[in-house]
């Protein structure tokens, strides 16, 4: 099915073209017929499903039929996004589905200066790309409003409720005065997560294009059971041994990132590194740096385990276990995308065992266990068959994510606020 087949402008089919985009996704093929006649969307869609595009080129399409002049301050459409990075992207996608046309398309995120987006956002905008951090903080400004909407969405919504954004989108909603047209897009679904919908939208179409968290069949699972003080010579050992030139690693601390990329280095392997303490600007050069190939590894937190898109990336490691089973389909789901192979490596110590369980339990599929001569844990066969055998230690339940990672905490937006507040005045 062609993107001319759905009745998009000549423009857009054009700019399509140039992208390479020739036949609609599944999740595509099942959306865009729905979203295009002004229904609310419940979707279930992994990452690289090409779901941006599902969202996004119906309301730009509306916008281009029913064209009005910008207005002051004035968003048509708004589009939530949990990280700087995946808001980055999505903006730059829509530029270039619109580079044909007049649809202003800007993106909103911490890490960058609040008055030169204060500016562009002075003179009104079609399609608005936001954090929803940063969005609050510009509505208490009166640097935008809301009370015109015609569209919302909510992409990698699940990610947003884990990074504790559930007050923050709350704040959002009580800004928008009209009945917009509203999509949320989620790779899983939780309790909190329907509850959710069942407050934003209204009688929805649901598309799901996969089972719920499962990950790409294009992923091939392994796992290295290592003590924790050994992790890091493992790394460096299958980097070398095997010689993986693009190696995406996440850890669950930012100490842990600054510690791994020093002593990769020491042995001689270039490293970069991607974590909330770093600005937007050194974040990019990471990025920018890891997918031309000047540096082989890229260390992460989870606050980059959505939204990056790199062609072709063969590994992805985890170097920590993720703090919720959840949150190992977002990290490895930067592999294995659009059809392509790719490999997901855990290194597994004692403790996250009982991680690396609910994680099978969630994905379906018992993963490979591969022991590296030198690297084998103590004693743990004894820990395996305890937790097979007790019951109320195999129904614990992991801990919860960090949340100083999500660099957008309520006090730390507030006290921001109220200075730029005093400057104004």
């Amino acid at each position: 099915m062609s993107f001319a087949s759905q009745n998009f402008s000549p423009e857009i089919v054009k700019a399509l073209t140039e992208c390479g985009y020739e036949k609609l996704t599944p999740v595509q093929q099942k959306a865009i017929p729905f979203a295009r006649r002004g229904h609310d969307i419940l979707a279930n869609a992994q990452t690289g499903t090409g779901k941006t595009a599902a969202f996004a080129l119906p309301i730009i399409q509306n916008i281009l039929d029913n064209a009005k002049p910008q207005q002051r301050r004035q968003a048509r459409a708004v589009i939530l996004a949990p990280t700087r990075e995946l808001a980055a992207q999505i903006a730059a996608n829509i530029q270039d589905y619109t580079k044909y046309t007049a649809v202003k398309t800007i993106a909103i995120y911490g890490g960058t200066k609040m008055s030169s987006q204060e500016k562009v956002l002075d003179s009104g905008v079609d399609i608005l790309v936001a954090t929803p951090g940063r969005l609050i903080e510009h509505m208490d400004l009166n640097n935008v409003s809301l009370v015109n909407l015609e569209f919302l969405v909510f992409d990698e919504a699940d990610r947003m409720l884990d990074m504790g954004f559930i007050n923050a989108i709350e704040s959002i909603m009580a800004g928008v005065a009209t009945k917009p047209q509203t999509m949320l897009f989620s790779a899983t679904f939780s309790a909190q997560m329907n509850t959710l919908a069942g407050k934003i939208l209204r009688q929805p179409k649901r598309v799901s294009v996969a089972r719920e968290n499962v990950t790409a069949d294009t992923i091939a699972h392994v796992v290295y059971p290592v003590e924790q003080e050994r992790k890091r010579e493992l790394l460096s050992e299958l980097i070398g041994r095997k010689n993986w030139q693009q190696v995406l690693v996440f850890v669950n601390y930012k100490e842990t990132a600054n510690e791994l990329v020093k002593e990769l280095k020491l042995d001689g392997i270039k490293a970069v590194l991607c974590h909330g303490d770093k600005a937007q600007s050194a974040r990019r050069r990471a990025l920018d740096e890891f997918k031309s190939g000047k540096a082989r590894v890229m260390i992460a937190t989870d606050v980059a385990a959505r939204g990056l898109d790199i062609q072709n990336l063969p590994h992805v490691v985890n170097f920590d276990m993720p703090f919720l089973a959840e949150d190992y389909v977002h990290r490895i789901g930067r592999t294995g995308r659009a059809g392509q192979r790719g490999n997901a490596v855990s290194f597994v110590n004692r403790d996250e065992e009982l991680t690396l369980q609910q994680v099978e339990t969630l994905i379906g599929q018992r993963i490979y266990r591969k022991e590296l001569e030198g690297y084998e844990p103590k004693n743990r066969a004894a820990l395996l068959e305890k937790m097979h055998s007790k019951p109320a230690f195999k129904n614990r339940r992991t801990r919860q994510n960090n949340p100083s990672d999500s660099n957008q905490g309520d006090a730390e937006r507030r006290s921001r606020l109220r200075r730029m507040i005093r400057a104004k005045k």
